[in-house]
């Protein structure tokens, strides 16, 4: 295990994370840059998901004794495959939290009550089959643990949690094919850890209404604990079971805002099931941390519903006959076959499990099997005078359960049973099947076993990249792991844990080439898409974060406009340390309101202050912002304790390079007329309120002296600041006495990658040749000043040009 750090920056990893890396990177061709090994390692953090980064904090927590131990001891799974995986802080946690009720529990008599266990809150993609493995795994070997249950609710799952079992460790757990083999397991003392379906256990619980397991001390871990595990088959066996831990884990929790109406009310929401939240890692987190990938969301309008249409029933019933009308499903059809190569970036290739693919791979979530059979039907028919290496490979799977949308957009379970299908439906997807035999040699169908292995065999072909894309109704968006699938295709409604759980297939990280998970959604799901968000991106959530009514926001950004007129009125000086921490503290709120009703349509044009105003006051507060930030340490500590500078806030409006020269357009306009002053005042304004343009102030103002109307000011913009970097760079060359043209060379990459490099040998190749005898620090001195006017030199002219 190896620690990386510059001192403010500090991480973790372990040696097979970056062998795996290199030995990828050698398939790839010589010209394409290695990746740093710091894109491969973790933030150590504290229980809320802080990170912990500088060196000297990282040292005092994660160099501690006990917990260096505990990592190397209990938090490292070395693999069948020989890798080693260091858990990541947010895992460990878990894992502990679930030990430390194991413990407690039983002193506190509240075996078999809620209050025994607890369920854990980890984003989907963040790891909890390893986090639920290890605390298994530690839990059976406690001396007072007969039995671990690992409980999963669907078939497959069964199937592909032993799969993950065995990887982290060979013949650690025990899968069972039936109830009957169930049973062996639970009356044999060596089986320890045990893989099993709710529908088994329930089974079982049902057959057996006396057993000696019943009275033995047991955990039972049930896995993504969103879904059935309120339903009777829960009830049964907590009744049953008599000393028992129960913990759930789950990416999705139901709170009171996203659960249902059906079955036990007193079942309704993973805490009422599961008893206390252990731990929380949200979709935020796992995004900061960079372990999943971002979303990219594209809504494509296909349908527009008449307005002030007075039945809204006979409107809702007008529109979902219009959306499965031949013309919108030939188009969405057009639209994603046209749209493919660009979204699954076919034309990049990599390296994945010993092979060259190119692109990514994706599904198409359908409402329904008649809209799912329809768009098989159209993409065979638009794909049929197609060069076979040109079409796109489709498969096609639904059942039963899967037969319409849920009522409110989430999704309902997904089952096995083609029995139920109606016999066109049915047919069809025997169709499908035979396609898919004729493509990959297979021989399956519709009947029960072969059912259950086309959808093994079609999952697996999914995540080898073999297939583009699979239509489906409800099957692969729930606990479906791709890492090559990056595009979600949507014509369908979804909402909140159902929504982010279908949106989640595509944000597996997997190398640089795939940096976003696409949803393509032909439905208007923007609102339903920020509720969600907001929803499970709230670690404290008790329900969804609603903005409060605009009036109340406005009523507030009122009062302080009012408050900020009267204390620092523009023009007058703002004298001392607690005015102008009571001006920064103000406006900071300003800010924050400000923020948030922009996203009020009501808010256009009721800005109370006048641009020109707002800007001058946002001018002030940037100059106290560099006041700040040039005084000694010893004065931060005194100034900067209780003041927070909102500069995101202000970067998040900011004035750019476009809108200058097009006020360098009208100002050229404007010459000689008594406007060019006010022209002129306005672009010194939108200077100085701006974060990114200050250190630019001389650079605009020459430009703006020298700017003619006998050519395109752009074309002169470009000029004149070519101009001025080759001359102040010369300038900076020659005051240094440095390597010219390495200079240069160094200068430019630095604009290509987005940053000044700080450390390696790249620096030393442009300072002026020191001798190694020295006994002063003069090189180490010199290459810092360097360094300064190199980096202030990028950000003076980064992003002009």
């Amino acid at each position: 295990m190896f620690v990386i750090s510059n001192g403010t920056l500090t991480k973790y990893y372990s040696n097979t994370v970056r062998d795996g890396h290199l030995a990828e990177q050698r398939g790839k061709r010589s010209r394409q840059r290695n990746s740093n090994s710091f894109a491969f390692t973790s933030w150590w953090a504290d229980a809320k998901n802080q990170p912990i980064t500088d060196l000297v904090g990282f040292t005092k927590t994660f160099f501690a004794k006990h917990t260096l131990l505990n990592i190397l001891t209990r938090y490292c799974v070395f693999d069948v495959d020989r890798k080693l995986l260091v858990m990541r802080p947010y895992q460990i946690v878990a894992a502990e939290g679930i030990l430390l009720r194991i413990g407690t529990a039983p002193n506190h008599r509240q075996l078999g009550t809620l209050a025994a266990g607890g369920y854990v809150w980890h984003t989907t993609g963040s790891g909890k089959t390893l986090t639920s493995f290890k605390a298994a795994q530690l839990a059976r070997a406690l001396p007072a643990i007969d039995k671990v249950l690992f409980v999963v609710d669907r078939k497959d799952l069964d199937y592909q949690t032993m799969r993950e079992y065995e990887r982290f460790e060979k013949g650690a757990a025990n899968s069972n094919t039936s109830t009957a083999v169930l049973q062996r397991q639970l009356e044999d003392p060596n089986a320890r850890i045990i893989i099993t379906t709710i529908q088994k256990l329930s089974r079982f619980v049902a057959r057996n209404k006396k057993h000696p397991v019943y009275d033995a001390h047991v955990v039972v871990i049930f896995d993504e604990c969103h879904r059935s595990q309120f339903g009777d088959m829960h009830t049964e066996i907590t009744r049953s079971f008599k000393r028992y831990h129960l913990f759930g884990f789950t990416g999705t929790p139901i709170f009171a805002e996203n659960s249902g109406t059906g079955g036990n009310p007193r079942l309704r929401t993973t805490q009422q099931a599961f008893g206390d939240k252990l731990h929380t890692y949200t979709i935020v987190d796992a995004i900061n941390d960079r372990n999943v990938l971002p979303f990219r969301i594209d809504y494509i309008n296909t349908i527009k519903t008449a307005p002030n249409v007075r039945d809204k029933q006979v409107s809702a019933i007008d529109t979902e006959r219009a959306l499965l009308a031949p013309e919108r499903i030939t188009q969405v059809t057009n639209y994603i076959r046209e749209h493919f190569d660009q979204k699954t970036k076919r034309s990049a290739s990599y390296r994945h499990g010993g092979k060259r693919l190119s692109g990514f791979n994706s599904i198409f979530a359908t409402a329904s099997i008649d809209a799912a059979k329809r768009y098989y039907t159209e993409f065979s028919n638009q794909q049929k005078e197609m060069p076979l290496a040109q079409r796109l490979k489709i498969g096609l799977i639904y059942s039963f359960a899967a037969n319409e949308d849920e009522a409110d957009g989430l999704l309902s379970e997904e089952e096995f049973e083609t029995e139920g299908l109606d016999q066109g439906s049915r047919d069809f997807l025997d169709a499908a099947i035979r396609d898919y035999n004729a493509q990959f040699g297979t021989s399956y169908d519709t009947s029960a076993d072969n059912f259950q292995n086309y959808y093994k065999d079609l999952s697996q072909r999914l995540k080898n990249r073999e297939l583009d894309l699979v239509i489906v109704v409800n099957m692969f968006l729930t606990g479906f792991d791709a890492t090559t699938l990056n595009t979600l295709w949507v014509d369908k409604n979804l909402r909140a844990h159902g929504l982010i759980q279908a949106y989640s297939r595509t944000n597996r990280i997997l190398n640089s080439v795939k940096t976003y998970g696409n949803i393509v959604s032909f439905r208007d799901m923007e609102q339903a898409t920020n509720d969600a968000l907001a929803l499970f991106g709230n670690k404290d959530a008790k329900g969804i974060v609603l903005l409060k009514p605009y009036a109340d926001y406005y009523a507030e950004y009122e009062k302080k406009i009012a408050e900020l007129v009267r204390l620092f009125p523009l023009g007058a000086p703002i004298v001392g340390e607690t005015a102008q921490k009571s001006f920064i503290k103000l406006f900071g709120s300003i800010l924050r309101l400000k923020n948030i009703l922009t996203a009020f349509d009501d808010f256009a044009g009721n800005e109370i202050l006048s641009e020109r105003d707002f800007q001058d006051y946002q001018s002030l507060y940037l100059n106290l912002h560099a006041q700040f930030r040039s005084v000694s340490d010893a004065e931060k500590e005194t100034i900067n304790d209780d003041v927070v500078f909102e500069i995101e806030l202000i970067k998040q409006v900011e004035i750019n390079v476009d809108y200058i020269l097009m006020l360098v357009e009208r100002y050229i306009g404007a010459k000689g007329t008594g406007e060019d002053k006010q022209i002129r005042a306005t672009i010194e304004r939108a200077i100085n309120s701006s974060p990114s343009l200050r250190n630019k102030r001389d650079l605009i103002e020459q430009f703006v002296d020298s700017v003619s109307a006998k050519a395109k000011v752009d074309a002169q913009w470009q000029a004149f600041m070519a101009a001025k970097k080759v001359e102040e760079l010369d300038r900076i060359i020659a005051d240094e006495n440095l390597n010219a043209e390495a200079t240069r060379s160094f200068i430019d990459k630095a604009f290509r990658d987005g940053s000044v490099p700080t450390t390696g040998t790249t620096i030393t190749k442009i300072l002026p040749p020191v001798s190694r005898f020295s006994k002063s620090n003069g090189h180490a001195t010199k290459k810092q000043t360097v360094l300064d006017k190199l980096a202030a030199f990028f950000e003076r002219y980064f992003g002009l040009t």
